[in-house]
């Protein structure tokens, strides 16, 4: 049984048109659009298993399970606070029969069943390519304080993953040609649709789905617009992240 979380170091919020409740910690890490955009990506089915990489508080996962009847999510994450709020916020949706959480480092996870998906939003930055953040968990969050790469997360998909079971990840638009190449021949029918900040602005994130196994090529998808130039979310964002509905 997981310890309820300190009040004075943590924060509920609600995610997913509040569908979702989340304690989170106060510093540090952060659950933020990332993680729903890419648990509205994920193509799991009713009954069906999960592997959330680097799961922080379960933010992504979680919205997944709510989304899908009869899903079963095992997320595992480097720092045991994060999974002991992970834990806590299962419980706090009525999901702790679904969810099970797991300190473990992404390189020397391997399950003793196969997932039929697998999510992940690996670290943006590279280990010691820039100032690390003053606090620790955000610090490794961001690729600081531990010595995994993008591959390692890649790596670690395809070993726990079914033959033809998807990985769906989230990361900057800039990396895309590292993902592709890091997965080489393992996975394929991989799919590339872009997160447009504003229309016409560069797209900063890229969601990647592929599967493992396969050798179509790649789709390139027109991507999903998230703002208005006022700031305020596109329609079809808002459906995404306040309706629960699912990227296609």
């Amino acid at each position: 049984m997981s310890t309820p979380a300190d009040q004075s170091t943590s924060e509920e919020i609600r995610i997913l048109g509040k569908r979702v409740r989340l304690l989170q910690p106060l510093r540090g890490f952060r659950t933020s659009l990332d993680s729903v955009m890419l648990a509205a990506a994920c193509r799991a089915e009713k009954g069906q298993s999960l592997l959330d990489l680097g799961c922080g508080v379960g933010g992504a996962g979680l919205c997944v399970l709510t989304r899908i009847p009869d899903t079963k999510l095992t997320g595992i994450d480097i720092q045991s606070d994060h999974i002991a709020l992970a834990s806590q916020n299962a419980a706090l949706n009525g999901m702790d029969n679904r969810a099970s959480f797991i300190a473990a480092r992404v390189p020397d996870y391997k399950a003793q069943s196969l997932f039929d998906h697998v999510i992940c939003n690996p670290p943006y930055l590279e280990a010691g390519a820039h100032a690390p953040s003053p606090h620790a968990a955000k610090a490794t969050a961001h690729g600081h304080s531990d010595d995994t790469e993008l591959k390692d997360w890649i790596d670690c998909a395809f070993y726990n993953l079914k033959s033809k079971g998807s990985l769906t990840m989230i990361h900057r638009a800039d990396h895309t040609d590292t993902i592709i190449r890091a997965m080489g021949k393992r996975f394929g029918a991989t799919e590339i649709i872009p997160l447009w900040p504003k229309s016409g602005i560069p797209a900063k994130r890229v969601i990647i789905r592929t599967l493992k196994d396969r050798r179509s090529p790649v789709t390139l998808h027109p991507g999903i617009t998230l703002h208005r130039d006022n700031g305020a979310y596109t329609a079809e964002a808002e459906e995404i992240l306040s309706k629960a509905k699912a990227i296609i």
